[in-house]
């Protein structure tokens, strides 16, 4: 069974630093897209983060542009968001999810929508503070 994993979450003061790890287990890992969603306190999940299969093709919110950066280690099947000048409107629930790469011609933008995932890890929380 495909387990998703996520740690690296918790209290951040403004302007600070969080790398957030999700762990893959399952036959999966080659043949899928990552992503990374959230969900803050009163709002919907959103899409944060996406990255292709082998690494090279990404995919950032504007909320994360520039602040935050995906990237996987295929070697030991694991996703990371390094999430830089950090703020309290980065409060969430962080979750780690995977997308199989279904048809030729996948891009890493479809990943935004999320009836294109097809596991979701159970979410880490990220609380900034003033």
């Amino acid at each position: 069974q495909v387990q998703l994993v996520e740690s690296g979450g918790g209290p951040v003061q403004t302007g600070g630093s969080l790398r957030l790890s999700c762990a893959a287990s399952g036959r999966i890992w080659t043949s899928y897209g990552m992503a990374w969603f959230r969900q803050g306190p009163g709002k919907g999940r959103e899409f944060v983060a996406g990255i292709g299969p082998r690494g090279v093709s990404t995919d950032y919110a504007d909320s994360g542009r520039g602040r935050f950066t995906i990237s996987r280690d295929n070697a030991k099947s694991t996703v990371y968001l390094q999430m830089n000048n950090l703020t309290p409107e980065d409060t969430a629930i962080y979750y780690c999810a995977a997308a199989p790469i279904r048809y030729i011609g996948w891009d890493v933008t479809s990943m935004r929508r999320e009836d294109t995932i097809a596991y979701w890890g159970r979410g880490t929380q990220v609380t900034v503070t003033f």
